[in-house]
């Protein structure tokens, strides 16, 4: 299925499944919809199933010319808005999470935000010369940064050699330009300055590949809690799906829905 975001590029999206409750899957940085395939098996009997490719990913186009957190979250606005539901939950991974969040505020049938290994710690922000450093090595070979930079911080001590072959094959189809350019809007933006005009609940799912300050959160969130999956990295829904689904169920089961 395919829909138009506000800036008219095409977004590509996939719907199974049934339920009076729809799930929207939104995926990373440089992922696709696939992503989500088996959280898609696994729930479809329970709920209505969205996947998308953001713009720029996947089956979407790559004819966008401003990359800005506000696209990104129109892509998920524009799907979100094809859904007959009343009920929707928004589920983010890594920079869909910080877009999810923002999308949450313009639909109303939210009615709660999952979000999977990002917004760990809402007071850390990174400085303009750390994100810099991390462009430039990008820019100046990416195939040696896929392969040798990226593995120390985005994969765990228990992540599967499948999948990290897996995850560094597909970043390899794209270039080091489209890598920065399509990460870039994540780094422009505060996600403080929208985290305190959200009154949905926020549930996020996390790895211990880096540190999670719940009570620093807390201030930004109203209703905020998290769960932590050990020993794994960025991608706990491909590296443990049949772990990662249990507490996303359990997740979804205790929302304080209305």
């Amino acid at each position: 299925m395919k829909c138009l975001s506000l800036d008219q590029t095409e977004i590509c999206f996939e719907q199974s499944g049934t339920g009076s409750t729809t799930l929207i899957f939104a995926h990373g940085w440089m992922g696709n919809k696939r992503w989500w395939d088996s959280q898609r098996d696994f729930f479809s009997k329970s709920y209505q199933i969205v996947q998308l490719d953001m713009g720029g990913h996947g089956d979407s186009s790559k004819t966008r010319i401003h990359w800005s957190a506000e696209n990104y979250a129109n892509d998920i606005i524009a799907v979100a808005k094809t859904i007959s539901n009343e009920n929707i939950i928004l589920v983010g991974h890594s920079m869909s999470g910080v877009y999810a969040t923002l999308a949450s505020l313009q639909l109303p049938k939210v009615k709660a935000l999952i979000v999977v290994d990002i917004l760990k710690d809402l007071d850390h922000i990174m400085s303009s010369e750390q994100i810099s450093q991390i462009f430039a090595l990008y820019l100046k070979d990416f195939k040696a940064a896929v392969n040798n930079i990226l593995p120390l911080y985005m994969f765990g001590k228990a992540t599967p050699s499948k999948i990290k072959e897996k995850l560094q094959q597909e970043f390899l189809l794209n270039s080091g330009e489209f890598a920065v350019k399509v990460l870039e809007p994540l780094y422009k933006i505060d996600p403080r300055e929208f985290a305190k005009k959200v009154k949905i609940p926020v549930r996020a799912i996390n790895t211990d590949i880096g540190p999670t300050n719940i009570e620093n959160n807390k201030k930004y969130f109203k209703d905020y809690a998290c769960t932590i999956m050990e020993g794994l990295g960025h991608y706990p829904m491909l590296e443990d799906s049949e772990k990662f689904n249990l507490i996303l169920k359990k997740t979804l089961q205790d929302l304080p829905l209305p």
